[in-house]
């Protein structure tokens, strides 16, 4: 059933998908995380209606701007639902989110990542696999996992990464576990506006895009990706760098620390 929001109208992807949500209006598809209670954390079931949406855009030319956000005012989206990773080979899964991220990034339509709250893990994979981003002040951003779950991103990830927030911002996210704040990656380019109404920025930006010549912006963004699909291709033996994590005592323990909310004891 719809949940209506004021003006929008939200729906669920599908009926068996209610923690994706998605509002259409004047050429632009809106996209909640709808699960506040996790911080929006995502599950394989979301993923995969994300999954759908993507190749159905890819066909709707009437649509020109894709947003995604989080819900409930603490998170865009905070990683991954770990209980996804038992269920199946985690390597496999990776590549498979990976498969994801790359029809988010290859999309026609402007894609905007709208951040209010935290961002991390498979949050910040997919906000850097948008083409624009704006956030909120209280707004964070980072790959804790070095100290959460002692496991290992694809390279493509670590590449659009860098990319987006730059080398040195992405090793300290990486190493030092720390998260950077919205004015830091305002500072570097990685978020184009910080704001307190993210609402009222949304809507200016959306105005703008709207006026915008859609030859053009499908043609920049047709040339942007050819060039950074160069820059970005995975490397050989990714997989088998990521096979050797997942498999390891400290990913084994990550897990089970995460699941007993403890804090892991990694192997020295």
């Amino acid at each position: 059933m719809p949940v209506v929001l004021g003006r929008r109208t939200l729906t669920a992807v599908n009926e068996e998908t209610p923690d994706l949500l998605v509002t259409r209006t004047d050429g632009v598809v809106e996209v909640t995380f709808h699960r506040p209670h996790r911080h929006n954390a995502f599950t394989r079931d979301m993923y995969a209606a994300l999954k759908d949406l993507c190749a159905e855009l890819r066909e709707t030319p009437d649509v020109r701007v894709l947003v995604l956000r989080g819900a409930g005012g603490r998170a865009f989206a905070a990683g991954n639902e770990i209980s996804d990773f038992l269920e199946q080979d985690p390597v496999a899964y990776e590549d498979w989110i990976r498969e994801l991220l790359e029809s988010l990034f290859s999309l026609p339509q402007v894609t905007i990542a709208a951040v209010d709250g935290v961002c991390v893990g498979g949050g910040l994979a997919v906000a850097t696999h948008c083409d624009l981003r704006i956030a909120t002040a209280g707004s964070r951003f980072g790959y804790p996992i070095a100290r959460t779950l002692g496991n290992a991103l694809a390279a493509s990830m670590v590449y659009r990464c860098a990319t987006v927030f730059g080398e040195p911002i992405t090793r300290e996210m990486l190493l030092a576990s720390r998260l950077v704040g919205a004015d830091r990656a305002y500072a570097v380019g990685a978020v184009m506006a910080v704001t307190e109404d993210l609402d009222a920025e949304l809507a200016t930006l959306l105005d703008g895009l709207r006026a915008a010549s859609p030859v053009t912006l499908r043609a920049t963004k047709g040339q942007l990706l050819d060039r950074a699909r160069l820059l970005e291709a995975s490397p050989a033996g990714d997989v088998d760098l990521l096979q050797e994590v997942y498999t390891g005592p400290d990913f084994a323990e990550g897990v089970r620390a995460f699941l007993a909310k403890e804090k892991p004891a990694f192997g020295r």
